[in-house]
């Protein structure tokens, strides 16, 4: 008995030096951690049980059979972050370079079935070579079966992706697929074609950080939805990110203890807003002064500045935030922004999060490159996710709600649940100068009767009165007292009930 127990240790051993000290010491060179030093520091310690420790490849072409490595490069299995179940597999880059293989996939695919199934969040952190050569059709056919599991486990766990080295090749549509992508900078890149194949059908000359960088894909691609300094940091991320999402669509987001008063007032909102309609401020103060303990987990926060997406709590439970941006842009829709919003509204509905609208828009950024790049139908994306998603939607107008903008940013009507306006707030189908120069256009040479016309036009519709007259706007709150009336209403759509007309799925205007 004591030889079979001491075998299994000298196994284990073995399996967890992945490629050996020499590439382990490599790892750590190039500031990397090792896989099984990152499922270390993403779960909470101890509660890591993995699967398929001693799975070896099958391949015996090109002599592979002389080296069968333990675990076949990648280590997989589940465990807890902050007590909550997950699953979670990592690439090995010390074993073929963290190639993937016809038995990597199956492990992969094992603890992705076990998820959906189980209904548990899939942590993925890549750091591979791509397919493995050797092993041809059988490693592509690997990736396709990775890609399926992807696209069923899409809306029904949440899906969270890590690079931290390379992914490149077939194997980026894996975390394209996921509902979030974090980046390690300087270590870590994603392309479908490397510099060197560009280089010769292009003639293009870009290095890998360019091409596909992390500061590429969280500024220029949206790609990503955040990047990192270094290995821990973005663990520590996903960490934080997992606590705000649910386990399931078949559960709520968990509720965490809060020490925040609901009923906090905030003076400072009261002025918040410039007294020149044009003058820019930053949403993100009226975001952190609405949340617990001002506590905002921003998403894509290089992307589209011009709107600002993330998770915030309120009363311990996970709301999320779509608002507009004054400070770039003027906070105008255009086609990034609305890609960035109509996806992020998509997943908060996918799985019961509470969406909560803050809004201040001009209306649609004007100019033929958003016509030509196809705004109208990209405009149509946010519209439809917003009309579309059944999850509390609440909404507050802080200054500008311009044409069709204002219908767009989760308007009553569509379906929006509580309605806010502050008294700031100028709902009207467009500003004053445009409205008054078309209304009156005899008048455009009388400049006194043109600034009469535009102080009237303001009087009567730069306000949030005739919405609020029609019932388009439930009711006009003073900013100071927001955190309070945003809680009370989320805390009184807790039950809400709403469903969609049956269909085997939509057809969103992609």
């Amino acid at each position: 008995m004591k030889d079979i127990l001491q075998e299994l240790d000298t196994r284990r051993e073995e399996a967890r030096k992945g490629g050996g000290q020499r590439r382990i010491d490599a790892q750590h060179a190039k500031g990397k951690l090792t896989a099984r030093e990152r499922i270390e520091l993403l779960l909470d310690e101890g509660s890591f049980e993995e699967f398929d420790m001693f799975v070896a490849h099958r391949c015996t072409e090109f002599g592979m059979q002389a080296e069968r490595p333990a675990g076949d490069g990648v280590v997989t299995g589940w465990g807890t972050v902050n007590g909550r179940m997950i699953y979670v597999f990592s690439q090995d880059f010390t074993v073929f370079g963290g190639s993937l293989s016809e038995t990597h996939a199956q492990k992969i695919c094992k603890i992705m079935d076990m998820a959906m199934q189980n209904g548990a969040p899939v942590v993925g952190l890549n750091d591979s070579g791509g397919a493995r050569i050797q092993e041809g059709v059988a490693s592509l056919a690997g990736y396709a079966e990775v890609f399926q599991r992807n696209i069923m486990a899409s809306g029904v766990v949440p899906q969270i992706s890590l690079i931290m080295g390379p992914c490149a090749g077939g194997a980026v549509y894996s975390p394209a697929m996921t509902d979030f992508i974090f980046m390690v900078k300087d270590t870590s890149y994603m392309f479908v074609t490397g510099p060197d194949v560009v280089k010769t059908v292009t003639n293009e000359i870009v290095t890998a950080e360019e091409l596909g960088g992390a500061g590429t894909h969280t500024r220029k691609s949206s790609v990503a939805d955040g990047a990192f300094e270094n290995d821990v940091e973005a663990l520590a991320e996903a960490r934080r990110l997992i606590d705000f999402l649910p386990l399931s669509n078949r559960e709520k987001a968990p509720v965490r203890p809060f020490f925040d008063d609901v009923a906090r007032v905030e003076n400072s909102l009261d002025t918040l807003i410039p007294t020149n309609p044009n003058q820019p401020y930053d949403m993100k103060e009226l975001i952190a002064k609405v949340a617990d303990e001002g506590d905002f987990f921003e998403i894509q926060k290089d992307f589209a500045g011009n709107i600002v997406t993330g998770f915030i709590r309120l009363e311990g439970q996970t709301v999320g935030v779509v608002a507009n941006q004054p400070m770039v842009l003027a906070g105008c829709l255009d086609i990034d922004s609305s890609r960035k919003a109509a996806r992020f509204v998509r997943f908060c509905d996918a799985f019961e999060i509470p969406i909560l609208t803050l809004v201040d828009v001009p209306g649609f950024l004007p100019g033929t490159s958003q016509e030509y790049g196809g705004v109208i139908k990209h405009g149509a994306k946010l519209l439809f996710a917003y009309g579309e998603a059944t999850v509390p939607k609440v909404t507050l107008i802080t200054r500008k709600a311009y044409g069709g903008a204002y219908d767009v940013m989760a308007s009553k009507h569509l379906r929006g649940d509580f309605n806010y306006a502050w008294p700031t707030a100028e709902i009207a189908v467009m500003g004053a100068k445009g409205a008054v120069e078309i209304l009156y256009r005899g008048e455009l040479g009388d400049s006194a009767k043109i600034a009469a016309r535009t102080a009237d036009y303001e009087d009567r519709f730069a306000n949030p009165f005739v919405a609020a007259e029609k019932g388009f706007i439930d009711e006009v709150i003073l900013p100071r007292s927001t955190r309070k009336r945003l809680a009370r209403a989320f805390a009184s759509l807790r039950s809400k009930k709403l469903t969609n007309p049956w269909k085997k799925h939509d057809n969103i205007p992609l």
